[in-house]
């Protein structure tokens, strides 16, 4: 029975700590009054035409901290709890900003999906808001992307791939994703980069460069700019030292040609390796199914 009373009061507490999401009183919800009353004015008539227009949704919410909660389970709690966007278009967006966090995050409905991608909305938050939280200007970076949701929405914003910030995307990444990722990179390019590191003639070096790009991108998007430039280095570099040592040592031409036989002879033997196989402004009943994207500054 003490055992029973002691799980109902731990279970009680955590209902307790959850952060409550807030009453929906109109298009920005500002928690904190960050925003001075010119820029309110600005933004609710701003999201009111576009949604008069186009029947769009789009919410403003920003809190002082998310209270232990995770940025993107909060962030999807409010938007369908104040179920933003119509019922059969599902087209709600939410711009939520925890200013003690320094997080924020695009939650993007189901219908606008198509229009508000993962990668816009990246963007938006990496090129038009952060920039101006870093100088503590919040309410021209939320400005900024208020005006970005709505241009990506009507086709008129679109992502810049070739400015990628893979330091940004990999901050998103989950540890464990990151690592699964780094084993099937390392099996795999790792195993290519074996045969071409102790193949013979020009097979070797073409190979060598065929996964040139393959090291300059991948390891960069998994572990970070950082990480990645410093492993596409060791390859670049460690590669050319390691075949000049096996050609111009004896030691080296000794060990280069027991490699280069034992893949031979494996390759022989076995062919291919490979296989085939209530208030002025509310919700309208939309859906949301976490896509958007997260961001700090």
């Amino acid at each position: 029975m003490r055992y029973l009373l002691l799980m109902a009061l731990f279970i009680s507490g955590l209902t307790i700590q959850a952060r409550e999401v807030p009453y929906l009183s109109g298009r920005v919800v500002d928690e904190v009054g960050v925003l001075d009353q010119e820029t309110v004015s600005y933004l609710n008539n701003l999201l009111k035409v576009h949604e008069d227009s186009t029947s769009n949704q789009i919410a403003i919410l920003i809190i002082q901290s998310l209270e232990g909660e995770v940025l993107e389970d909060y962030s999807l709690k409010v938007a369908e709890t104040w179920a933003l966007g119509q019922k059969n278009k599902d087209n709600g967006v939410l711009l939520l900003i925890s200013l003690g966090d320094r997080k924020l995050r695009i939650e993007v409905g189901y219908g606008l999906e198509g229009a508000l991608t993962d990668a816009l909305s990246s963007q938006i938050i990496r090129n038009e808001i952060t920039p101006a939280f870093r100088i503590d200007d919040y309410s021209e970076g939320i400005r900024a992307g208020a005006e970005a949701i709505i241009a990506a929405i009507k086709g008129e914003y679109t992502a810049d791939m070739a400015s990628t910030d893979f330091s940004d995307m990999n901050a998103e990444i989950p540890w464990y994703f990151r690592l699964f990722m780094g084993g099937i990179f390392l099996i795999v390019v790792g195993t290519f980069t074996y045969l071409a590191l102790f193949s013979k003639g020009c097979s070797g070096w073409g190979l060598y460069v065929f996964l040139i790009p393959f090291y300059l991108t991948f390891p960069m998007f998994i572990f970070g700019v950082t990480v990645g430039s410093v492993l596409f280095l060791l390859y670049f570099f460690g590669f050319l030292f390691l075949k000049i040592f096996y050609f111009k040592t004896p030691a080296g031409k000794k060990f280069y040609d027991s490699r280069a036989t034992s893949i031979a002879s494996r390759s022989s033997s076995s062919g291919s390796g490979w296989s085939s196989g209530g208030s002025s402004f509310s919700g309208g009943g939309g859906s949301f199914g976490g896509g958007g994207s997260s961001g700090s500054w």
